[in-house]
């Protein structure tokens, strides 16, 4: 949740103009904005102090105050984005569509209400509606690796519906799949869920380039943060020599790895390679 906040907060910045004077609803918006940041972090952490009766109570206020807010300020765009983004986070669903909506009709130019609107699209079985979004935030804020990382889940998650619809064949789902979990990787090389979604992404495609493939787990390996670590990101690497037919590097791969709790993964790679192989 905290990503989310902090990339909100990041991305409403420039919709309210930091760069010149706030008028009034701006400053407004951004003490809206601090405390729905504090809540939601506070809730995040959760712990054994958390107070969920002060915690919802507090979030009504909240809302009553939004609410609040954009009836004095009935086309401001970025309140309906920051008050969407809220109401999605506490469960409204489609209280938060209806804000995202409005965000949209006075401002189409809000990169996070494209991603949120696709977010809600995609969770309500809509991925070929879900998907124009997504795009759309790409094309606004193309340096965002989670919006690259979100069109490539979609992607992935809805393949069945995209390939029926006509519009896509299997090569071009795969393609734009592997490319936004390609690109999320490259902008976030230090997020782990992005570059490991990468590497994992050539099993998922039709026809992957296993050499592309084998260097993605390598960089892993080379980026983990145990023995542990650097030895499941070798058993990925030792999987894909299996799929090249490169055997003897495989079992080269393999026979490194001495963790216990790897040895069940070990095993079946090992049952994978030819018997003359077989160690």
């Amino acid at each position: 949740m905290k990503i989310w906040v902090c990339l909100f907060l990041a991305l409403l910045t420039p919709v309210m103009g930091e760069t010149r004077t706030e008028t009034m609803a701006e400053r407004g918006l951004r003490q809206l904005v601090e405390r729905q940041r504090v809540l939601l972090d506070q809730a995040a952490k959760g712990g054994e102090r958390f107070d969920e009766a002060s915690f919802k109570s507090q979030m009504q206020q909240l809302c009553q105050s939004y609410e609040s807010f954009l009836r004095e300020n009935k086309e401001f765009a970025a309140g309906y984005a920051a008050y969407g983004y809220l109401l999605g986070k506490i469960g409204m669903d489609k209280e938060s569509a209806v804000m995202l909506l409005k965000a949209n009709q006075y401002d189409s130019d809000i990169p996070l209400v494209k991603n949120q609107l696709g977010n809600y699209l995609a969770e309500h079985g809509q991925p070929l509606e879900a998907v124009n979004y997504y795009l759309a935030a790409i094309k606004l804020a193309p340096e965002e690796p989670l919006y690259h990382y979100q069109l490539g889940t979609l992607l992935h998650n809805s393949r069945d519906e995209f390939l029926k619809s006509g519009e896509w064949t299997r090569e071009s789902v795969d393609q734009a799949m592997h490319e936004g979990f390609r690109r999320a990787a490259e902008l976030a090389p230090d997020r782990i869920e992005f570059t490991y979604r990468y590497a994992e992404s050539f099993y998922d495609m039709d026809k992957p380039d296993w050499e592309a493939a084998l260097k993605a787990w390598a960089m892993l390996e080379d980026r983990a943060h145990s023995p542990a670590e650097r030895q499941f990101m070798r058993l990925h690497a030792a999987n894909v020599c299996i799929k090249m037919g490169k055997f003897d590097h495989a079992r080269a791969l393999i026979s490194t790895v001495t963790e216990a709790h790897l040895d069940e993964q070990k095993q079946k790679l090992v049952a994978q390679l030819p018997v003359a192989d077989k160690q």
